[in-house]
């Protein structure tokens, strides 16, 4: 359980910005009638040694005319948004998030903080779910992981190709996600983040590895199952929802001549309910690029 547990919030980064399957590419070339899209999943965070990216990247770019992202990545960077957003990830009402801690749990967390000198005070004022992410992401960091990852360098290479840029969602929805994440399970969330971040290295290394190989079981059985099963709420609002609300979109770049390269995560096209498999049975032929 505990393992799931953080497996859930590393799941985040890859239902973001991760995607990996049976293939030495992450890029699909999906058609229909004579008119295409390319598919192609990415991972927000990466290290030097993560680049270059694997080639096919680059050819749906330069083979598309569009590129469509989850989100504005350039909106989601500029600092004033952030700001007006970070109203959403703490406590506004006087609460805090040591209300939802059992005391072991606090005080595990508290001795976390004081050994990366990270001040409790300020760290209890955010939710649970941002709580998560940030020791994550500084477990992640400490591993070298602070490049940008694949939807950054793409959107800021297609504003200098002065390329024309799409979303699926708004900046304001996702950040609705992260705000969100944790809610009823607060305890949970922190008490076996705080144990499983030790096992970081070796887990972000799998996740890691099934994305340069392909390995679309490795990927299911770290992320896709643990969210699926153990959080089955957070599997349909976050995934189902988001991937149905997203094929209308998607089906209509495909009625158009114009050559579009959408980014999404891996864990929107695994699995029965992933955009692959409901283009593939809505009769549009689905292949690797």
């Amino acid at each position: 359980m505990r393992t799931r547990i953080n497996r859930f919030i590393l799941s985040f980064f890859l239902f973001l910005f991760v995607f990996p399957v049976y293939s030495d590419s992450p890029v699909w070339k999906v058609e229909k009638g004579g008119h295409k899209i390319f598919i192609g999943g990415t991972i927000h965070l990466l290290s030097a040694s993560d680049y270059p990216l694997p080639k096919k990247f680059e050819e749906a770019y330069l083979r598309s005319e569009r590129l469509v992202f989850e989100t504005d990545i350039q909106k989601i960077k500029n600092p004033e948004y952030q700001l007006k957003m970070m109203s959403e990830l703490i406590f506004t009402d006087g609460r805090n998030l040591k209300q939802f801690l059992k005391e072991d749990t606090y005080l595990k967390l508290e001795k976390y903080c004081l050994d990366i000198g990270l001040p409790i005070d300020v760290v209890v004022n955010f939710k649970a779910g941002m709580v998560a992410m940030m020791l994550t992401l500084m477990e992640l960091q400490k591993l070298g992981v602070a490049e940008s990852g694949v939807d950054e360098y793409y959107s800021t290479k297609a504003i200098q190709d002065n390329r024309s840029l799409g979303q699926l969602e708004t900046a304001e929805q996702q950040f609705s996600f992260i705000a969100s994440m944790g809610e009823g399970y607060e305890d949970d969330l922190i008490a076996y983040t705080l144990e499983d971040i030790k096992k970081l290295p070796s887990t972000w290394k799998q996740l890691k590895a099934a994305w340069r190989q392909g390995d679309l079981k490795g990927l299911e059985e770290i992320a896709l199952k643990p969210l699926k099963n153990d959080h089955p709420q957070s599997y349909d609002t976050l995934l189902v929802q988001r991937n149905n609300a997203w094929m209308p979109q998607i089906e209509a770049m495909l009625a158009t001549k114009e050559v579009e390269f959408v980014l999404v995560g891996a864990l929107h096209l695994v699995g029965d309910n992933g955009l692959l498999t409901k283009l593939s049975t809505k009769g549009y032929r689905v292949e690797k690029l």
